[in-house]
């Protein structure tokens, strides 16, 4: 028997402190809190890591603070189109669907792909209509807007038409939410879903809803999931180089996390980050940016929270 532990995230594409009023950043802390109660809930119950992971993605899904579900990026055409994958480290099966437009969490659909499917990915109005015919809530694209990404994609087509794309931030380009976990059994699982980036093109997808680059777990290893840009994420097959950095290299999760996000990842000059769990329960979530919303219930029970440097530990979960 293991001792569970969890953690997620919101996106390595956060806003600077005084770009947002508290009462919003206490808001999406809560939002980060509720998410790993959901998950956490689930693990001290005895269900399975694959299952807490699922539970926290689809809170964070429905938060506006996030780009997944509600509060998703835009395309340039102003329209959603989102991605989500999931998987099982006992097994490794997977599962995911990219560029949807009417299934309310996509990590529910993701799940469905793996467990009632041959196949590991689904895409477009196919996905959509696979998540219909298993009964999951589907919802008009209009639900996922926030006036938030409104704004950000307003503020990239301005930049974009002035030259000055180069210059815009994280948070007005991309956002990920992600969960990782180890439940009582040993069991690893994660999960990733995101809106893509503001002002992509029609048809984009990134590395979330593809194994291995946005999402990997393998039992007796570890557990990723990746926040930042995804092209990058997908060439450098980023999720499983940390298992093969562990499992290969001898590293550490520290040091296997490290080097990826503050060796290799910012030599291509980017903004990344991750949320990994190993086989011991033990936690990594490094960022190179201003800040990843981010949190975890470790093995000791205490929850942490964080949106920038200063993490806030929280009485035990």
């Amino acid at each position: 028997m293991s001792l569970p532990a969890i953690a997620i995230h919101g996106g390595c594409g956060t806003l600077a402190a005084n770009l947002q009023s508290e009462a919003d950043w206490a808001q999406t802390r809560a939002h980060l809190e509720a998410a790993l109660r959901a998950g956490w809930k689930i693990l001290t119950a005895g269900g399975s890591a694959l299952d807490a992971v699922e539970a926290a993605v689809v809170v964070l899904e429905d938060s506006p603070h996030f780009n997944a579900g509600h509060g998703a990026a835009l395309t340039e055409q102003s329209v959603h189109e989102l991605d989500a994958s999931i998987m099982d480290g006992a097994t490794l099966a997977a599962g995911g669907v990219c560029t949807v437009r009417a299934i309310r969490n996509p990590i529910r659909a993701a799940r469905a792909v793996m467990d009632q499917s041959d196949c590991v990915l689904l895409s477009g109005d196919a996905a959509d209509a696979f998540a219909r015919s298993k009964g999951l809530p589907t919802v008009a694209n209009g639900y996922f807007t926030t006036e938030r990404r409104v704004q950000a994609l307003a503020s990239l087509k301005a930049r974009a038409a002035r030259g000055t794309i180069g210059l815009a931030s994280e948070a007005e380009r991309h956002g990920t939410v992600g969960a990782v976990a180890l439940d009582r059994q040993g069991d690893l699982a994660a999960a990733t879903s995101t809106g893509g980036f503001n002002n992509k093109p029609a048809g984009r997808v990134g590395d979330t809803p593809i194994v291995g680059a946005g999402t990997y777990a393998r039992n007796g290893v570890c557990a990723v999931s990746c926040t930042g840009q995804g092209e990058v994420f997908m060439r450098r097959v980023a999720a499983y180089d940390v298992a093969a950095r562990m499992s290969y290299g001898g590293q550490t999760l520290r040091q296997a996390t490290d080097t990826l996000v503050f060796d290799v990842m910012s030599g291509h000059k980017i903004g990344a980050g991750l949320i990994a769990i190993d086989a011991f329960g033990q936690v990594c979530a490094p960022f190179n940016t201003l800040g990843m919303a981010r949190g975890w219930i470790g093995t000791d029970g205490v929850l942490n929270v964080a949106t920038h440097k200063d993490v806030l530990r929280m009485e035990r979960a």
